[in-house]
């Protein structure tokens, strides 16, 4: 995780998360931490603030009589975490996210589940109208606690470069 403590005055410090784009190089690979045990409460408020009323997220008797004979994590509250688990140390200091791709969710999550994330560095570049920012693209995967991958998506996010975040 990248944080960064600014002295900002005599014995005080502002903490500051993310990279700028300078930071960013193809290839790199950040394992986020620390995971994430995802419970059944998780699971109904996020099926409920989205009112995704499918039964696989919260009827257990429904469930019991799929191929999985649980509930399953709502898949968008998958991606969520994943996100959140990289913001850290890819997305602290964006400007903006500029899109998701390829969204995979090969294998299932169920609650219960310890779900730890990680992000390649696919792409670093100058933006052509922003002088003082580029585009970055990772590809995320997140596995459960049996190193199963559960979601994979790539993002691009439009980051500053050093001495223009907001943070500075």
């Amino acid at each position: 995780m990248v944080v960064v403590a600014k002295e900002i005055g005599d014995k005080r410090y502002r903490e500051s998360a993310g990279r700028y784009l300078e930071d960013f190089e193809i290839g790199a690979v950040y394992e986020h931490r620390p995971g994430r045990t995802i419970t059944e409460s998780d699971n109904t408020w996020f099926t409920l603030l989205t009112m995704n009323q499918h039964p696989m997220h919260f009827d257990k008797e429904f469930a019991k009589d799929s191929e999985f004979g649980r509930c399953l994590v709502a898949s968008p509250l998958t991606v969520g975490i994943a996100v959140g688990q990289s913001v850290a140390d890819t997305s602290g200091k964006a400007i903006a996210n500029l899109g998701w791709s390829d969204i995979k969710l090969p294998a299932p999550l169920f609650v219960g589940d310890t779900m730890y994330s990680e992000s390649e560095v696919l792409a670093v570049r100058e933006s052509k109208s922003r002088p003082n920012q580029g585009i970055v693209t990772i590809k995320t995967i997140g596995k459960n606690q049996d190193d199963v991958v559960v979601i994979s998506f790539e993002r691009s996010m439009l980051i500053p470069k050093r001495g223009h975040a907001v943070d500075d």
